[in-house]
Order: structure tokens, then C-alpha cells, then sequence
């Protein structure tokens, strides 16, 4: 069964995917008001629900090989929202030969993206005819060849400083709300 069969949508994130300790690989499967190649944008807040739900059941959201249900290559042991997107890390796993071979594609460069499979359940319309995706189920996060959104930056190393300093940005805004309600 392919994964459009199940009525699910695909986004693609670029850059090149970081490994470290072997086969633990992480970066951002989607970024926030940023408009794809297929003029979609995801929203702040847009995985909340879903991942909230996946949680609440003990569900995972799956790692696959090109959008391949048939073709897990690891687990995703992280996925969060921060204020800028999806971040996501997980670990390939080495006793699938599919997973080491994406390992030895990603280390050479030849992989260079991250794509998220989902099922819109709320989206809206902006002015410039762009579909703002306000929520989605999300199914999986999978490594890709061609990425969609090109502009996220999955697993450089500014990019995890960048990430540092919006959990940073966020914990100090939620601090100050604090401070200002006593």
C-alpha cells in the first residue's frame, strides 16, 4: 500500500541530515510559515494536537525510507515543536540493511532531506492563495532524496545552535509572563 492510498499529503524538508554517535540522525522536518514548493504553509501550533493524541495512546510517529510504509528504517525518540518548526531526532537502526545504507547516503551527501507524511484536518486560505495548514495528523517523518521545502535546515550544526536558542527564547518569554503575572 502506497501512502497516497491512505489520503495522505507529503512535505519535504532540505539541507543535509546530521548523523552522530552512528546512526542518531536530527534537524527540522518542517519549518513554520514558510511556504513550500507547492505554496503550502505550515503553521505555528499546526502538530500540537496530533502529537498530543500520538502521546496520550502510546503511538509513535514512524521513520521511513522515502515515504515507504514498507520500509521503516528507525524510530524518531524526539519530535517537538519549537517557535521555528518540527524538530525531530531519532536513531537509524543498524540491524535493518536499509537503514545502513541510508546511513552511508547521508554521511556521502547523497541524501539530503527530510519530509513529513500527514492528513490535513484544518486548513484556510491566505490571500495570496497559499493553504495554511493550522492542523495536521502527522504519520511519519521520512529521509527523502528531493526535498520539498528547501529552505529548512535539517541537522547542521548552526542550525542545533539555532534550535538552542529558541528553547532558550521560549523558556525566557514564558519566564518574563510569568514575572508579569506576580
Amino acid at each position: 500500500m502506497r501512502m497516497d492510498d491512505l489520503g495522505l499529503e507529503l512535505k519535504f524538508a532540505g539541507g543535509t541530515p546530521t548523523l552522530t554517535e552512528g546512526s542518531v540522525i536530527e534537524g527540522y522536518a518542517s519549518l513554520f510559515e514558510t511556504a513550500d514548493q507547492g505554496g503550502d504553509m505550515v503553521m505555528p501550533g499546526a502538530y500540537a494536537a496530533s502529537l498530543a493524541r500520538l502521546s496520550a495512546r502510546g503511538g509513535k510517529v514512524r521513520m521511513l525510507w522515502q515515504h515507504d510504509p514498507s520500509r521503516p528504517i528507525g524510530v524518531w525518540d524526539e519530535i517537538r515543536e519549537d517557535t521555528r518548526g518540527l524538530r525531530v531526532k531519532g536513531r537509524l537502526l543498524p540491524e535493518v540493511a536499509q537503514a545502513r545504507e541510508a546511513a552511508a547516503l547521508v554521511h556521502a551527501g547523497a541524501i539530503d532531506g527530510l519530509s513529513i507524511g500527514y492528513r490535513t484536518i484544518r486548513a484556510e486560505r491566505d490571500a495570496q492563495g497559499r493553504r495554511l495548514l493550522t492542523e495536521v495528523e502527522l504519520w511519519e517523518v521520512s529521509l527523502v532524496t528531493f526535498p520539498m521545502l528547501p529552505e529548512a535546515k535539517v541537522g547542521r550544526k548552526s542550525d542545533e545552535i539555532e534550535g538552542d536558542l529558541d528553547v532558550l527564547a521560549d523558556a525566557l518569554w514564558r519566564a518574563a509572563a510569568v514575572l508579569r503575572a506576580h
